[in-house]
């Protein structure tokens, strides 16, 4: 029995039916030469041999009685992996569009609770021949960096299928829920236990929150130039209030460029994808004459997990970066961006020991909920300023090709969360040498076809910044040659099985 922290509870309390909030993953699967099996049997029997190696799978909720206190993941050893593990089959012809306003729809179901949250999906029926696999997990028990740890559990990194070890027999009382008695006793041992690490953290969180403070007095500028220190941001249409159903979009892009390009003008990876989004939301919301003229911001969630750290929980706070959208000039625009970025996360660096900081409150259950029920229906996600105005979230993957069941795993998109008052979630992760986006928003915000529109825009934005000049030619003032075009993947439009077959070929990801 292991109590939620504050941190992951919160996730099932904000969930209403407009705004599951549960995390996935799309992958791409390119079956052995020659193989005339059943994938789905045999995706099911392997997971079926590999439950017991996380957690995640294994457990259930137990909540407290009245939800006095935060809910307790327990053992479920009756699992039906019938119900768990699913297969549907796209309609003719079977594009990439069809397949991402199906993922769309998956998306937006919520979990059942009263077994383990997850769900995964083998979907067959593509046009290219390609196998796709969707999975699902509620946010409450696996975070972006624990779902990477997940993905090696259920992933092999050759197409031979590993055995492991078979599960240990367990000794259990047969009792099929837990008594009240112990569901308070263990509650009032955590609070206390959480309480004494927060005292004995007190002077570690003095040192942290003076040397942040610091921190922040450093970041000041002279007045006249651009600040650091974020205010409000502008009202937009993605804060509003959200329905559940989903439009969603992806894109591929090679990993060794963007890092080339990020180290050519002056900036990382992250800054490159934020410098991205900054150009395609200001283009798509000008065109529409809905851009504001105060900068947009994006709410970043950073990792505060430290290394070697692979617990099956949430470890996560959230940064606010410049967006820059009222700089025209991109060079400057793109400084703006990283420096905003890299000031944000300086801070939190300093103040990772707090932020981390687990703190149990007396029925914060009942009032959680009831208070994401009242953002969603009265509307106040549009009437109240706003912190932010997208979600922007950058997750290290793994580096190597990854194998399901003997079958070679081509892509591996993010398919996140967005929330009332930050209806757009763009989220990106690195795969084999490949930066996979995903696009997840409200449909009623953005629809499909928009969702497609704002991956065009965001081609065009990297074309615009790979054209910008080396930050040692910029500072000099000369002009810069013109650089060699990034190869753009573009899954997302197949036409035709010859053309999909020679795209599958050509879009597989490097090997790292």
């Amino acid at each position: 029995m292991d109590q939620l922290s504050s941190m992951d509870a919160s996730f099932l309390h904000f969930e209403t039916p407009e705004t599951p909030m549960h995390v996935g993953s799309l992958m791409l699967f390119e079956l052995p030469e020659g193989y005339d099996g059943d994938y789905y049997e045999d995706v099911k029997a392997m997971l079926g041999k590999r439950l017991h190696l996380a957690t995640v799978l294994t457990r259930k909720l137990a909540p407290m009685p009245f939800e006095l206190a935060e809910p307790v993941w327990i053992e479920d050893d009756d699992i039906d992996l019938d119900y768990h593990v699913r297969t549907v089959t796209l309609r003719r012809p079977g594009t990439m569009a069809q397949l991402e306003q199906l993922i769309a729809r998956l998306h937006s179901t919520l979990l059942d609770r009263s077994r383990p949250l997850w769900e995964m999906y083998v979907i067959d029926g593509l046009e290219n021949g390609q196998m796709a696999f969707y999975t699902k997990a509620h946010h409450s028990g696996v975070d972006g960096k624990a779902g990477v740890e997940l993905a090696k559990v259920l992933y092999d990194t050759s197409p031979k299928i590993r055995e492991v070890p078979p599960p240990r027999r367990k000794r259990t009382t047969g009792q099929y829920q837990l008594g009240v008695t112990e569901l308070l006793q263990a509650a009032a041992t955590n609070a206390a236990q959480q309480y004494r690490k927060i005292a004995e953290a007190l002077p570690t969180a003095a040192k942290a929150f003076s040397t942040a403070a610091n921190v922040i007095a450093s970041q000041r500028v002279p007045q006249g130039e651009r600040q650091l220190n974020l205010g409000l941001a502008p009202k937009t249409i993605f804060n509003d209030s959200i329905t559940n159903q989903r439009s969603y979009s992806t894109l591929s892009v090679p990993l060794t460029d963007i890092k080339e390009l990020g180290k050519r003008v002056g900036g990382t990876v992250n800054t490159i994808v934020m410098a991205m989004c900054s150009i395609a939301l200001h283009r798509f919301l000008k065109e529409r004459n809905l851009l504001p003229k105060e900068p947009l911001i994006a709410m970043v969630p950073v990792s505060l997990r430290t290394e070697g750290d692979s617990a099956m929980n949430n470890q996560v706070s959230a940064v606010r970066v410049d967006l820059a959208t009222d700089i025209k000039n991109l060079p400057d625009r793109f400084k703006a961006i990283h420096n905003s970025s890299e000031a944000a996360k300086a801070v939190v660096r300093e103040l990772k020991p707090v932020l981390g900081m687990n703190v149990p409150i007396t029925g914060a259950p009942w009032l959680m909920t009831g208070l994401a029920s009242l953002l969603g229906r009265s509307n106040l996600a549009s009437r109240v300023p706003a912190a932010g105005n997208v979600l922007i979230s950058n997750v290290p993957g793994p580096p190597m090709t990854l194998f399901m069941a003997g079958a070679r795993m081509l892509h591996y998109y993010p398919v996140s969360i967005p929330y009332h008052g930050s209806a757009l979630n763009i989220t990106v992760q690195s795969y084999a040498g490949v930066l996979e986006f995903g696009l997840t928003a409200c449909r009623r915000v953005l629809s499909q076809d928009e969702s497609y529109e704002l991956i065009e825009h965001l081609k065009k934005a990297l074309k615009e910044i790979e054209a910008l000049p080396p930050v040692a030619e910029a500072s000099a003032g000369t002009a810069a040659p013109q650089p060699a075009e990034l190869t753009i993947e573009q899954p997302s439009k197949p036409s035709g099985k010859a053309k999909a077959a020679a795209a599958a070929k050509s879009e597989a990801p490097r090997e790292a």
